[in-house]
């Protein structure tokens, strides 16, 4: 059987980044034990929000978390009201100072967890899968995707058999490392049972950066320069020669300037 690798774990530290930020020795499980309350605390206080991710970073007495989120008028709420209660409650379950930061997602069409979070919800609303699933490509597509497979897997349609039904538009190259693919996963909760829904989106390469050119050191050594082409001569009489001569101009120790044609 195939073995799946999961898109952003194989892509760590090449082209996507780590979402908890800290470093531990001793206390590593009660700092993996806080990340998770405090995630689990964002996803049950803001269920109609849109979040996608939650960055954590540590320092020595702080917590800052970072929230993505596609409607970030519902988490913030009116005058900052509802960013104030979820931080006193991150404090409470943490035990620690905690900075809430806030970052817009502006196209949640190309975020892959929130498009499996509405497919998700309109299975959870009996409408056809195949149609929702067709719907989802359409809307990632138009929004300037380069690709997108989505599967769903489960008792589709109330069958008494699981079955998994892949749908896919353009490309998406899991094995090419640079290729910037997101990957999200949810679960819809039906009467019969729970459906999987796993989405990638492919949104172009990622490239590295050109490199600089070095600056070469001054080591003493004469550089040969290339001749360099000029279309009028003045003499010493003031007269000028109009002649097409590649011309190459040398200083001497007494400063006189010789030109060798």
């Amino acid at each position: 059987m195939g073995q799946k690798v999961h898109p952003i774990g194989f892509r760590l530290g090449i082209i996507e980044d780590w979402q908890a930020k800290w470093y531990a020795d001793k206390h590593y499980a009660e700092f993996l034990q806080e990340d998770l309350r405090i995630r689990k605390a964002i996803d049950s206080k803001y269920p109609e929000a849109g979040v996608s991710r939650v960055e954590i970073e540590r320092s020595t007495n702080e917590v800052i978390v970072t929230i993505y989120t596609a409607r970030p008028g519902i988490v913030i709420g009116r005058g900052g009201q509802r960013v104030e209660e979820m931080r006193a409650l991150l404090e409470k379950s943490a035990g620690k100072r905690v900075r809430l930061n806030i970052q817009e997602i502006r196209q949640a069409e190309l975020d892959a967890y929130l498009v499996a979070k509405h497919l998700a919800g309109q299975i959870e609303r009996q409408v056809a899968y195949r149609r929702a699933m067709k719907q989802s490509i359409s809307r990632t597509m138009q929004a300037g995707a380069k690709g997108i497979k989505i599967t769903c897997s489960g008792r589709l349609t109330g069958g008494e058999i699981a079955r998994r039904a892949t749908l896919r538009e353009g490309r998406v190259p899991l094995h090419t490392l640079r290729a910037n693919i997101d990957y999200g996963f949810t679960e819809a909760r039906v009467t019969l049972g729970r459906i999987g829904v796993k989405v990638w989106v492919y949104k172009g390469d990622i490239l590295p950066e050109p490199k600089e050119l070095e600056t070469v050191e001054e080591t003493g050594e004469a550089i040969e320069q290339p001749p360099t082409e000029v279309s009028s001569v003045t003499t010493e009489t003031g007269e000028v020669s109009q002649s097409a001569l590649e011309v190459s101009s040398v200083t001497t120790e007494t400063g006189e300037v010789s030109q060798s044609a």
